[in-house]
């Protein structure tokens, strides 16, 4: 059984455009859960905010896109490809809850995020990550994402690093 056999098989649908509520709905649940798994404060729950207001704002999408996976109605995932100068996309809010991990969820939105890279013709696709976040990390690396910087970040909590990990195309 192939991932997506196993998605659909679990109930989960994937959308490309936010309902009414799915948007506070993911902050919350992407908020509460990386509070959970990583100890991360709300700064970082208005950060995340903040890039899907944006992405919804955005009065010219150009080549941005969404991947929005739901079971039952209720937001289960995510990963966005924002558009960024340089002929460069962004790899952003990532994320699986919970309930929904173990399906392949993560792995299927990433890989998905960055075929569509390849066919919008994009030359590079980057992301930010902090470290400890080891599902997501083996994920970037199988697909050839390479760590090229990181950095202290104490905004989110005590003690992390950001990472970033860029794909040439």
């Amino acid at each position: 059984m192939t991932t997506s056999e196993r998605l659909r098989a679990a109930g989960v649908t994937i959308h490309d455009r936010f309902e009414p509520g799915d948007l506070g709905e993911l902050i919350r649940q992407h908020g509460v859960q990386n509070w959970r798994d990583y100890g991360f404060n709300t700064v970082h729950e208005a950060y995340c905010a903040r890039i899907a207001a944006d992405f919804v704002l955005n009065p010219a999408p150009g080549r941005s896109r969404l991947w929005l996976a739901k079971r039952a109605g209720a937001v289960v995932g995510s990963v966005f490809i924002c558009e960024c100068p340089g002929n460069a996309a962004q790899l952003r809010l990532l994320f699986v809850d919970a309930p929904a991990r173990g399906l392949g969820l993560g792995r299927w939105l990433v890989e998905q995020a960055v075929d569509y890279c390849r066919q919008a013709q994009f030359a590079r696709v980057f992301l930010w990550t902090v470290e400890g976040l080891e599902r997501a990390g083996a994920i970037y690396a199988s697909l050839g994402f390479v760590l090229t910087e990181d950095k202290p970040n104490q905004d989110w909590r005590e003690q992390a690093r950001e990472l970033r990990y860029d794909l040439e195309l």
